[in-house]
């Protein structure tokens, strides 16, 4: 393992730690960028493989699960293997999974290698937080975690922008076939630029923690990822698979408790700051990433955008965030992460609010003005939590807070998918004028005996009044969405003020010693 890391003179990153940051940019743009790609191909793959949007659905829960199981281990294998052996791994593994998704033959054979794919993507982002924080040390937390905020804007901005124009000027096969160069380049990249894994003294894998947590967070997954396909919490299909995923991720709990070097090391919760960054991460991750799903669904389904359009109407949320995030990093390193992350959750609240009063004609200046106030908080609040997290562990507990944090935003994330996908369904069943006017749109002779029945202005004055009860759906899931940010902010009350201690290299050799 590499050696404790004092701190530079400078606070400023330097040249040596812009050099790694690139290969670990280049990875997570490649993850993340892959999954905004495929929402928007999810039509794409409906006609060209003649199947049902529930299966091809699972082109996305596919790679998700697969994400959920491998993230536990990757603490375990950067400190068993070293993280650039582990992070040439990962990038190998979803390239391949690339090259495989673009030859898939059916929708089964395209699931099954998105599995492989989310086998890499998993470990890119855990194992990359983990090499700059130790590139950079604790004390510039903030500052690495805004460059590697970067392609959390890069891919909500150009992932359905990328995905649109490539399925309309070429084909599906090339979302894929895109990450090879990208790939191949990274590989080269980090062959180059890593510094060389030190040796160290081999440790168990924890495999009885092993099959208890990564089965168990894949079954809650795949249960909550059903709750929308089903439409009810209470089918078997939901609470079967979710309560045993539960049910194991709790015996993993009570098992790490006494196990003397665990997959996941939950006395990190013995850190308060850990513990409270962790509660806003969950809540924040809910709000934010179920929103998340209902902006580019509103312009596609109320305004009737098509995907490229819509990708562009998305921007200014990214752009917002792009102003604020690095700024964001440098307050969090010298005075704290706390005072930060309370302005950042009041803009995003703000600019949600909105999103409460749509309508089917709401001024698109007052949308995109919305998503960039949105965007300019989002900037200064999830790395933020982040930097809160990780800025006071040693170098023993980087990779394992890091695999910790990427758990709880996965997992929150889903949940917060699900959740909102569950309230808008069932805002539309109650108004039974959506799924008719859907109908009249997509089969022509039932429009035509709608139009015989109402006449013309009656047809257009019916397809009117869907558009506004789509609207006024989406305008009520919104509002849960805000009910969840405006607890996300009172959890961030609780966040340090102050920027905290550093761990000096006598605490760090010592914490090493231990392990």
């Amino acid at each position: 393992m590499s050696s404790p890391i004092a701190a530079p003179a400078s606070d400023k990153l330097d040249a040596g730690v812009f050099k790694i940051a690139g290969v670990v940019v280049l990875g997570a743009i490649m993850s993340i960028l892959d999954v905004t790609v495929v929402s928007i191909a999810l039509p794409t793959f409906q006609s060209e493989f003649h199947a049902a949007y529930s299966t091809v659905a699972w082109t996305m829960t596919g790679y998700t699960l697969a994400l959920a199981t491998v993230i536990p281990l990757t603490g375990w294998a950067a400190d068993r293997f070293g993280t650039k052996r582990i992070y040439m791994l990962a990038l190998t593994l979803f390239v391949l999974g690339s090259v495989l998704c673009s030859f898939a033959w059916s929708i089964g054979s395209l699931i099954t290698f998105r599995v492989v794919q989310g086998l890499g993507g998993g470990m890119l982002m855990p194992i990359g937080m983990t090499i700059m924080t130790r590139a950079a040390g604790p004390h510039r937390v903030g500052q690495v975690m805004a460059v590697l905020g970067i392609p959390m804007l890069l891919g909500p901005i150009g992932g359905p922008i990328l995905g649109g124009w490539l399925i309309e000027t070429a084909s599906w096969h090339w979302i894929f076939l895109i990450n090879v160069p990208i790939g191949v380049v990274a590989l080269v990249y980090a062959w180059l630029a890593l510094p060389k894994d030190e040796p160290r003294e081999a440790e168990r894998l924890d495999w009885i923690g092993m099959l208890l947590l990564s089965p168990g967070l894949a079954a809650f997954l795949y249960g909550v990822s059903m709750i929308p396909t089903e439409g009810t919490i209470g089918s078997a299909k939901v609470l079967m698979p979710a309560l045993i995923g539960a049910a194991l991720i709790v015996a993993f709990v009570l098992y790490a408790l006494r196990a003397v070097n665990p997959l996941i090391h939950l006395n990190l919760f013995k850190n308060r700051q850990m513990t409270v960054a962790v509660i806003c991460m969950s809540l924040f991750a809910i709000a934010f990433f179920g929103a998340g799903l209902l902006f580019p669904s509103y312009f596609l389904q109320v305004r009737g955008e098509k995907t490229l359009a819509t990708g562009l109407l998305l921007a200014p949320q990214g752009i917002g965030a792009m102003l604020t995030m690095p700024l964001a990093g440098k307050i969090a390193d010298k005075t704290g992460a706390g005072k930060i992350v309370v302005v950042g959750l009041v803009l995003a609240t703000l600019g949600m609010v909105t999103f409460t009063q749509l309508d089917a004609g709401t001024p698109y200046w007052l949308l995109l003005g919305s998503l960039f106030v949105m965007g300019l908080g989002m900037g200064a609040t999830m790395m933020p939590i982040m930097t809160v997290a990780i800025q006071t562990l040693t170098d023993h507990e980087i990779a394992r807070g890091t695999t910790l944090m990427n758990i709880v935003q996965q997992i929150a994330g889903s949940i917060g998918t699900a959740v909102m996908s569950v309230v808008l369904t069932n805002q539309m069943l109650g108004r039974p004028e959506i799924g008719m006017a859907r109908a009249a749109l997509e089969d022509e002779a039932f429009a035509d005996r709608l139009v015989g029945q109402l006449g013309p202005d009656g047809f257009k004055a019916f397809l009117m009044k869907a558009s506004e009860s789509a609207a006024d759906s989406f305008a009520n899931t919104f509002t849960v969405a805000v009910a969840l940010m405006v607890l996300t902010l009172v959890a961030a009350l609780f966040l340090p003020r102050n920027a905290p201690a550093r761990p000096d290299a006598e605490q760090q050799h010592a914490e090493l010693l231990l392990h």
